[in-house]
C-alpha cells in the first residue's frame, strides 16, 4: 500500500510532514499546510485595504483646488466652471486618446499641462521682457534675461490660494499668459495659423469650447508649478521636467526611489530563500499520475457538450475582435509616418487618431475578455461533470448582450467624438478616458454583463465545491470571477465634472487593480487548471501555486496602485508605497522566471520514465506553447520593461514617454494576449474535428505573434522610448512631447521601423489565425448526448489530496 494515503485527519504522514511531501523543509511546510493559508492571506488583504483607503483619503482631502483666477484689477480670468467645462470637452473630443493629461494618456501628441506650463513660463519671461524695454528704453543683456527668467520662475511657485473665497490671485504677467494660452489653443484648434497644427479639420469648431479648453490645460499647468501649501514642491512633486519653469525633481522622488530599490534588493533575497526551500520538494509533488496525460487519443475522442459547443461563437467573435484590433492599432500608427501616403490614402482625414486609437484600447480588452469569459464557460461541465439546465439559455443571453456591448460602444467611439450625439455623447458615444472609452451606457451594460457571467459560473462550478475545502480550483476560479465585477463598480462613481484629480483615482482603481492584481490572479487560476486538466501537474500543487502567486500579487499589486499617482497630485506617502510596492510587483516575475525551467519540463515530468510511445502524444503542444511565451512575456514584458519605469526618479522623466508604451504592448499582448489564445486553442482544440485542426497555421501564428511583437519592442518602442526620453532630460517633457520631436529625426524613423515588427505580427500571426477560425466554423464536433467523454476529462484527485486540501 502506498504510504501517501496512510494519514490522519489533519493531512499529516505519520513523520509528521505536512502531507505533501515528507522531505519538504520546515520554513516551506507551513505554507504547504493549506490549514495555516488564511492568515498570511487575511493580513495582506487588511493592509493592503487600509493602505489603498489612506489613497483615497488623500485624493479627496489633498487635490488640488478647481477655483476662480482672478487679476489684480479684479477680473475673473479662468472661473471654475469654465474648467468644469473645459474638462467636459476634453473627454467630449476624446483628445485623451491624441495628447496626455499629468502624462496619462496617448503620445500623437503633446502632454497638454506640460505644453501649458512651458508656454505659460515663455508668455511670462515676454511679459517682463517687454516691461524692462518700455522702463530702460533698451533690450535686457544676457544676465538681464537670466534674472528675468529666475524672477518667472519664483512667481510660478508662489500659490496665492484663498480657501474662503476659492479664488487664485494672479500676477499681471501670469494674466498676461493666460490671454495668450487662449490664443495659442484656438489657433491650434481652429484657426489653424500655427505649426503644427491638431491634424482633423474641423474637429472643433465652436471658439467658447476652445476657450474652456485652455483654461482646463491652464489649471494643469497651474497645479504642475505652484507649490502644495505647506511644501516647497508643487501639487505634482514638480512634474513635468521643466527647468525653464523651475520644475526640477524633489528630494523625496530621489530619496524614495533609492529606498524602493532597497527594498526590492531585500524583498528578492527573502523571495530567492523561499525559492530554493520550495526547489527541495521532489518532482513527485509536481508529477500528476501517469494516467491523467490529456493524449492526442484522449483529444481525438473528447465529445464536448451542448454548452462546450455554445462557446465557439465567443471563441470565433474574439478572433475577429483580434483582428479589428491590430488593424485599428494600424491605422493609428499610420497617423505618425503616413504609410499610405504613398498610395494616395488619407485615412487620418477619414478616422481621426482619437477614434482609431479608442478602438484599438477598447477592442484589447473586448477580445480578451471574451476569451476569458469563453474558456471559463467551456471549462465549467468539466469540472461539475455535468451539463446544467438552464445553462445554455443563459450563455446565448450573455453572447447577445456582448454583441450589442460591442457594436453599439464601438459605434458610438466614432459618433461621440466627431460631435455626432450632442448632449448623449457622454452616455452613448465616449467617456474620453485612457481604457474606459466607451459611454456610460455600455459601462452599464458590461457591468450587467460580468452579473451574468457571475451567475453562469456559479451555477457550473456549484457542483464541483466540496465542504471546508475554501482552496480548491472551483473555489479560486469563483473567487476571481467575484473580484472582477466587485472592483468594475470603481468606476460609475466619478462624473464627468468631477475633479480631473479625483476621477483619474477612480479610472485607476478599475484599470489597475485588473491589470495588475485580479487579472493576475485569474490567469494563474486559469492556467493551473489547464495543466491539471493537460495531465502536466498534480492539482496539489496547482492549488499551492495558485495561492502562493495570489499572496504575492495581492501583496505587491493592489498598493502597486500608488506609482500610477506619483505625478498627479498625490502627497508623498502615496509616492512612497508607490516605490516600495510597485517595485515589489516584479518580485513575482522572478518566481516565474526561476520556475520557468521546470514548466517547461513539465511534458516531461508528467511522463516520468514513461516512453511516449507507450502513452501516446502529447494532446496539446500548441497550446503549451502560448503557455510558455506567457512565462517568457511576464518577465521582459510585465517584468524587466516594467521595473525600469517604476522607481520614482525614473518615472519622473520616463512618464508620457514611449518607454510606458513599450511596457504597455509587451505586457498586454505578451501576456494576457497569449493567455488568451492558449485558453480559445485549448477550447477549440476539443471542439474542432481532428481532420480539420492545422497544428502548422498556429505554429506559424504563434511565431509571427511573438517574433513580431519583439521586433515592434526593439525596433522601434524601446529605442524610440530612449531616445525620447534623453531628449526629455535634455530639455523638458514639453519637447519630448512636441511636434518638432515626434514628426522628424531619429524619432520618426524608429516608428517606420515598427511597421517591419506589425508586419510581422499581422500577416503571419493575426490574419492566418483569423482565417482559420472562420474556416472552422463548419468543423464543430456534433454533441452526442450519450457520450460521457466529457465528464471523464478531468483527472481524478488523488486520494492523498482529498485528505490534505
Amino acid at each position: 500500500m502506498n504510504t501517501s494515503t496512510n494519514k490522519n485527519l489533519n493531512g499529516k504522514n505519520s513523520n509528521g510532514s505536512n502531507g505533501t511531501d515528507g522531505n519538504a523543509p520546515k520554513n516551506i511546510s507551513y505554507f504547504m499546510n493549506t490549514k495555516n493559508w488564511w492568515g498570511p492571506l487575511t493580513f495582506i488583504f487588511v493592509i493592503s485595504v487600509l493602505g489603498v483607503g489612506m489613497i483615497a483619503f488623500q485624493t479627496y482631502n489633498d487635490a488640488p483646488p478647481t477655483a476662480r483666477y482672478m487679476s489684480g484689477k479684479g477680473d475673473i480670468l479662468v472661473s471654475k466652471e469654465s474648467i468644469e467645462k473645459g474638462q467636459i470637452i476634453f473627454h467630449k473630443y476624446a483628445l485623451m486618446e491624441y495628447g496626455s493629461f499629468f502624462g496619462d494618456g496617448a503620445q500623437r501628441g503633446p502632454d497638454f499641462t506640460a505644453e501649458a506650463l512651458h508656454h505659460i513660463s515663455l508668455y511670462m519671461n515676454d511679459f517682463y521682457v517687454q516691461k524692462f524695454k518700455d522702463d530702460k528704453g533698451k533690450e535686457p543683456d544676457q544676465m538681464e534675461t537670466k534674472i528675468i527668467g529666475e524672477e518667472v520662475k519664483e512667481e510660478l511657485k508662489v500659490n496665492r490660494y484663498d480657501k474662503e473665497s476659492n479664488t487664485v490671485m494672479l500676477s499681471d504677467a501670469e494674466a498676461y499668459a493666460v490671454g495668450k494660452l487662449n490664443t495659442y489653443y484656438t489657433d491650434l484648434f481652429i484657426d489653424k495659423n500655427t505649426e503644427p497644427t491638431f491634424p482633423p479639420v474641423d474637429y472643433i469648431k465652436d471658439r467658447q469650447e476652445v476657450s474652456d479648453l485652455s483654461s482646463f490645460f491652464f489649471w494643469g499647468a497651474w497645479v504642475c508649478v505652484t507649490e502644495r501649501p505647506g511644501s516647497n514642491f508643487s501639487y505634482t512633486h514638480n512634474w513635468p521636467f521643466d527647468p525653464g519653469a523651475g520644475n526640477t525633481p524633489t528630494s523625496p522622488v530621489i530619496l524614495w526611489s533609492v529606498l524602493g530599490l532597497l527594498g526590492f534588493v531585500l524583498a528578492c533575497g527573502i523571495v530567492l530563500y523561499f525559492i530554493g526551500q520550495y526547489n527541495q520538494l521532489s518532482n513527485k509533488f509536481f508529477k500528476p499520475p501517469v494516467k491523467d496525460l490529456f493524449t492526442i487519443e484522449k483529444v481525438r475522442n473528447y465529445s464536448p457538450s451542448k454548452t462546450q459547443r455554445a462557446t465557439f461563437k465567443f471563441f470565433f467573435v474574439a478572433i475577429l475582435l483580434f483582428f479589428l484590433q491590430v488593424t485599428s492599432g494600424l491605422v493609428t500608427i499610420n497617423d505618425f509616418v503616413n504609410y499610405l501616403h504613398y498610395v494616395g490614402i488619407n485615412i487620418a482625414g477619414v478616422v481621426p487618431v482619437t477614434i482609431s486609437r479608442s478602438w484599438h484600447l477598447m477592442l484589447a480588452l473586448y477580445w480578451i475578455s471574451t476569451c476569458w469569459i469563453a474558456s471559463s464557460i467551456f471549462i465549467l461541465p468539466i469540472m461539475a461533470k455535468k451539463e446544467i439546465p438552464g445553462q445554455l439559455r443563459l450563455i446565448n443571453i450573455l453572447f447577445v448582450l456582448l454583441f450589442v456591448l460591442v457594436g453599439g460602444s464601438l459605434f458610438g467611439m466614432v459618433m461621440g467624438p466627431l460631435g455626432l450625439m450632442g448632449k448623449w455623447s457622454n452616455f452613448l458615444g465616449h467617456q474620453g478616458w485612457e481604457f474606459v472609452d466607451f459611454g456610460k451606457a455600455y459601462q452599464f451594460l458590461l457591468m450587467g454583463i460580468f452579473v451574468l457571467w457571475g451567475i453562469v459560473v456559479y451555477r457550473g462550478i456549484k457542483p464541483a465545491f466540496v465542504k471546508h475545502e475554501p482552496w480548491n480550483l472551483p473555489n479560486w476560479i469563483m473567487y476571481s470571477v467575484i473580484g472582477i465585477p466587485l472592483l468594475f463598480l470603481s468606476g460609475f462613481v466619478a462624473r464627468p465634472e468631477t475633479n480631473f484629480v479625483i476621477a483619474d483615482f477612480w479610472r485607476w482603481m478599475v484599470i489597475h487593480m485588473w491589470v495588475e492584481a485580479f487579472f493576475e490572479v485569474f490567469i494563474t487560476v486559469i492556467v493551473s487548471y489547464l495543466m491539471v486538466l493537460m495531465g502536466l501537474v498534480s492539482r496539489q500543487a496547482a492549488i499551492r501555486v495558485v495561492y502562493f502567486a495570489t499572496i504575492l500579487f495581492l501583496g505587491t499589486g493592489l498598493l502597486g496602485i500608488s506609482h500610477n499617482f506619483y505625478w498627479n497630485a498625490k502627497p508623498v506617502a502615496t509616492m512612497a508605497l508607490g516605490s516600495i510596492f510597485s517595485t515589489l510587483q516584479f518580485v513575482p516575475l522572478i518566481l516565474l522566471t526561476v520556475e520557468a525551467w521546470r514548466f517547461k519540463n513539465m511534458p516531461k515530468i508528467a511522463l516520468g520514465n514513461v516512453e511516449y510511445k507507450n502513452l501516446g502524444e502529447f494532446g496539446f503542444p500548441e497550446v503549451f506553447l502560448f503557455l510558455i511565451a506567457v512565462n517568457f512575456w511576464n518577465f521582459f514584458g510585465a517584468g524587466v520593461l516594467g521595473i525600469i519605469v517604476n522607481l520614482p526618479i525614473m518615472n519622473y522623466f520616463e512618464h508620457g514617454t514611449y518607454l510606458t508604451i513599450n511596457h504597455a504592448h509587451a505586457a498586454l499582448m505578451g501576456v494576457y494576449g497569449n493567455i488568451s489564445l492558449a485558453a480559445f486553442l485549448f477550447a477549440t482544440r476539443l471542439l474542432i474535428k481532428p481532420g480539420s485542426w492545422n497544428i502548422q497555421i498556429i505554429k506559424v501564428s504563434f511565431w509571427s505573434i511573438n517574433v513580431g511583437l519583439m521586433l515592434m519592442v526593439v525596433l522601434d518602442l524601446f529605442p524610440a522610448g530612449a531616445v525620447q526620453f534623453k531628449s526629455v532630460v535634455d530639455h523638458g517633457l514639453w519637447y519630448g512631447r512636441s511636434a518638432e520631436f515626434i514628426e522628424a529625426g531619429i524619432f520618426r524613423s524608429f516608428t517606420w521601423l515598427r511597421g517591419i515588427g506589425a508586419s510581422v505580427f499581422y500577416f503571419g500571426g493575426v490574419l492566418p489565425l483569423t482565417w482559420f477560425v472562420i474556416s472552422r466554423i463548419r468543423s464543430i464536433k456534433v454533441w452526442k448526448p450519450e457520450d460521457t467523454t466529457v465528464l471523464d476529462a478531468e483527472p481524478e484527485m488523488e486520494p492523498m489530496v482529498e485528505e490534505v486540501i
